[in-house]
């Protein structure tokens, strides 16, 4: 089988490897389309995640769809040509965190992509059976890959303490501020704010339903949000991109008793904070790690609304130029939206 090995920052090398047999609970699976995500393109672009070090070589890829080659001893319900979605992380079920329901928080995680944990930028895999989620009639593999940045604009919104008619603001409209927006929309908030220096980014957050759109490169965004509040603020500011000194004017922008979510992965260690603006104003800032049981609604929602949510998915590659795909999207080319690695042609 074919696997893409991030070997260096903006190199991938495609090369051969043979398949893993399924084991007992376990299910062997061809991947058909795998999403990039904004991790992915960190690990290429700046060789960490946060504040952690890339791994080299590794194998990216945690957004992905596929079908059942075979199933392993003990596992029932599956059937070769089944279509899944596949969760990257394998938690172990019995750890503090695991026993609270915090599972994203799991002391013995296994994400799949993270480090020297392989990815699923293959053509096969074979991953526990609790991995996989049927894919529902309607929804294609390469809009099936939407459920996991979807998932995590879902957790982001449990922070929100959300109810109809107040306001937000999102910063970063990539996939996942564009998700946000569309579910914040849904939750019955009045308006939304958008803020991206990227115009086809703006007018991706305007079709999932943004009111205001806001080029940060042309104007102070968080003094734009005063203006149009009445000086006031919104009650939530989700920051789905931690650049730039958008925390900082998230800070600025939320309103008293507020709430600031930070969805985003930072590229910079410590990265500039208003606290006295959290202070003054009495706002918490929350934190997002990844997702936590909402796979599921994410997959509800992308069967109910196939046709508003599909579209996000703009671009499609073949494995063999997996790295021009990651190079294009880092340089925000030619209307990028979200962009699948396409495996099964």
């Amino acid at each position: 089988m074919r696997i893409a090995k991030l070997i260096s920052q903006h190199r991938f090398q495609i090369a051969e490897a043979a398949p893993v047999d399924p084991g007992p609970g376990e299910i062997q699976v061809r991947v058909h389309f795998c999403g990039i995500c904004g991790s992915d393109l960190h690990n290429f672009s700046e060789g960490l995640v946060g504040d952690t070090p890339s791994v080299y070589p590794m194998v990216l890829g945690h957004e992905p769809t596929g079908t059942v080659i075979q199933t392993g001893a003990g596992v029932s319900g599956w059937q070769p040509g089944d279509r899944a979605f596949l969760e990257p992380a394998i938690f172990c079920y019995h750890c503090p965190m695991c026993r609270s329901g915090r599972h994203n928080l799991c002391d013995n995680i296994r994400f799949l992509s993270a480090g020297a944990e392989p990815g699923y930028f293959r053509d096969i895999v074979s991953v526990p059976e609790h991995c996989l989620v049927p894919i529902p009639p309607g929804v294609g593999l390469a809009e099936g890959t939407l459920f996991e940045p979807l998932a995590v604009a879902l957790h982001s919104l449990r922070f929100a303490d959300l109810t109809p008619g107040v306001s937000a603001a999102v910063f970063g409209c990539g996939p996942i501020g564009s998700l946000t927006v569309a579910m914040l929309k849904m939750h019955g908030v009045r308006r939304v704010f958008a803020v991206d220096p990227v115009p086809h980014r703006r007018e991706l957050a305007r079709a999932m339903g943004a009111d205001v759109l806001i080029d940060p490169s042309q104007t102070d965004p968080s003094k734009e949000i005063l203006a149009a509040t009445g000086k006031r603020g919104v009650e939530t500011v989700l920051d789905c991109v931690t650049k730039g000194g958008s925390l900082d004017h998230a800070c600025i922008a939320v309103a008293k008793g507020g709430r600031v979510v930070a969805t985003g992965i930072p590229s910079d260690a410590r990265p500039m904070i208003h606290f006295h603006e959290l202070r003054r104003k009495e706002v918490p800032l929350f934190n997002v790690r990844r997702s936590n049981n909402e796979t599921h609604l994410a997959i509800e929602l992308l069967a109910e609304r196939p046709a508003f949510l599909g579209p996000m998915v703009t671009h499609r590659a073949p494995l063999e130029n997996i790295e021009r795909a990651f190079a294009d999207l880092e340089a925000y080319k030619d209307g990028v939206g979200k962009s699948v690695v396409q495996l099964v042609l």
